[in-house]
């Protein structure tokens, strides 16, 4: 028996189309539904947390999910990603090189810092596996009556930067951690600030004026948003149009 979004505690973005907001980082995951396969995108921070993620999914379409977008390298986003067996796993070209045994190691340190439990990041991080799929450009999967755009805009927030296009009306683009709502963007040392701008003016060509973006973190936000933080970064970092 399947259950309705507001019974889930999704918010439903687009007939179709919904996303959580996970505690403590407040960090997005994304469902996009089609007849024949399910995506979601980004898997939360521990293995707990991609479980809940699968259930919920499974709960709000009655299938497994079958396809995992991860948006960039980031513990919150992809830690629990070992929690999805047998789904295809999408990430931006080159993340395979951030999630080797020193990476796996760098993100288990960088998760425990922010508070979570040790022994949990751990058995996540030990988990995990690189994405089977490097997107370099753009990559289109068919979930049966609907398509959707992967897409490499980056770099950016990381080097690393996939955001996920769902035509439709209206249209939807989630964007990672390249658009932040509920605080300040995060420049960590893996961040490319000299191309963080031109990442969003590449997110904005892709969903246009009258699509819902929805950030890594906080509420959907439309294109004003996006484009003025985007001038915001662009002033904090000192890049000129």
């Amino acid at each position: 028996m399947t259950v309705t979004w507001e019974e889930s505690g999704w918010e439903q973005v687009a007939p179709g189309v919904g996303r959580c907001r996970l505690p403590v980082w407040d960090c997005t995951a994304g469902l996009v539904v089609g007849t024949d396969a399910v995506l979601l995108v980004d898997a939360g921070s521990s293995l707990s947390e991609g479980a809940r993620l699968r259930a919920e999914a499974r709960a709000l379409t009655g299938r497994r999910v079958t396809h995992l977008a991860l948006t960039h390298p980031h513990f919150d986003h992809v830690l629990g990603a070992a929690a999805f067996a047998g789904a295809e796993v999408f990430g931006a070209v080159g993340m395979e090189t951030v999630l080797t045994a020193r990476g796996r190691e760098e993100l288990r340190a960088d998760a425990v810092r922010h508070g979570l439990d040790a022994r949990t990041a751990e058995e996540a991080a030990d988990a995990l596996t690189p994405p089977r799929h490097a997107v370099s450009g753009e990559w289109t999967l068919d979930l049966g009556g609907r398509q959707v755009l992967l897409a490499n805009v980056g770099p950016g927030h990381t080097a690393h930067d996939l955001t996920v296009l769902v035509p439709g009306d209206p249209e939807v683009v989630f964007c990672g951690d390249l658009v932040e709502e509920s605080g300040e963007p995060q420049a960590g040392p893996d961040a490319v600030p000299s191309q963080w701008p031109a990442a969003l003016d590449r997110l904005l060509a892709l969903g246009g004026e009258d699509a819902r973006y929805v950030p890594g973190h906080g509420a959907v936000v439309d294109a004003a948003f996006v484009r003025a933080q985007r001038e915001v970064l662009a002033g904090r970092f000192g890049v000129s149009d």
